[in-house]
């Protein structure tokens, strides 16, 4: 495999340089390109375009799309071009790099130029995530975004939404993606707002079960209940038939009966010697 070596700086015609196949870039923003190219139109392209000779002696961009048509928009007659030496796999990777360390690709535009790495060069994930100096995760990250139909992504774009928003949008069933996606748009949610509002789709709170009028009662709770309030009450009699003030009060709630004791304290510690409770 060839490296990016042997440069060398030449001055071309737009027209004589082709786009790629492998471009991942696809969708430029118009008034954005108007800017560069009143940039470029009045101080030049600082950066030059990166080239390759093609098998046919044309001339082939590796990276720099954006610049091409802004200079063709400023109406640069050349511009200037660092020629590479480099074969197909290497100059489709570094035209992806190149884009991903500028950050201006769209999130989709990302993955799918890393899955043309994977698909036409018999990559594995881990080896192209190690070509593109990413974490496996952050590279599968990517390519789970390609699961999304075109309309929610082209809607995702449009509305300006992050990664993780398309990446939270993935965790619900593909039938209610749409309806998700109309509200968080017409809501302007923050990513936080977004998946705690997905989370609420996924876990909606469960509706208290209402006791059917014929549903039999569970006489053996009952029956432990009241075992356990004979027991205290003749517990208490003995007590109290022994002289000791003793008494209870029982509290009832939706889901507890409490018993409370009080048994009054006795200076005399002679008066229970003979006390014997069965």
């Amino acid at each position: 495999m060839y490296t990016l070596s042997d440069k060398k700086l030449i001055m071309l015609k737009p027209s004589e340089i082709k786009l790629s196949a492998n471009q991942p870039r696809k969708s430029f923003d118009e008034y954005e390109l108007k800017q560069l190219s009143d940039s470029i139109q009045a101080s030049g392209i600082i950066q030059p375009l990166a080239v390759r000779k093609a098998p046919d002696g044309s001339y082939q961009l590796i990276a720099g799309e954006r610049r091409l048509k802004a200079a063709v928009m400023a109406g640069l007659r050349r511009v200037p071009c660092i020629l590479h030496k480099t074969d197909d796999e290497t100059a489709a990777l570094y035209s992806v790099i190149e884009n991903l360390q500028r950050s201006n690709l769209t999130v989709f535009e990302e993955a799918q130029g890393i899955n043309r790495l994977i698909a036409e060069y018999g990559m594995s994930q881990s080896e192209a995530a190690a070509r593109l100096g990413i974490a496996q995760s952050t590279l599968s990250n990517k390519l789970r975004l390609l699961r999304l139909n075109d309309g929610i992504k082209e809607r995702i774009i449009s509305a300006r939404l992050t990664e993780r928003h398309a990446r939270a949008l993935l965790r619900l069933p593909e039938e209610m993606r749409d309806g998700a996606l109309d509200r968080i748009i017409a809501e302007g949610m923050t990513l936080t707002q977004a998946e705690e509002y997905i989370f609420s789709l996924l876990n909606p709170e469960k509706e208290p079960e209402s006791k059917k009028p014929d549903e039999p009662v569970r006489k053996a709770a009952i029956g432990d209940v009241r075992l356990f309030s004979n027991s205290l009450s003749k517990l208490l009699s003995t007590l109290q038939n022994a002289g000791i003030d003793a008494h209870s009060r029982k509290y009832e709630t939706d889901k507890y009966i409490e018993f409370k004791v009080r048994i009054k304290k006795n200076t005399d510690p002679d008066r229970y010697k003979q006390l014997k409770i069965c």
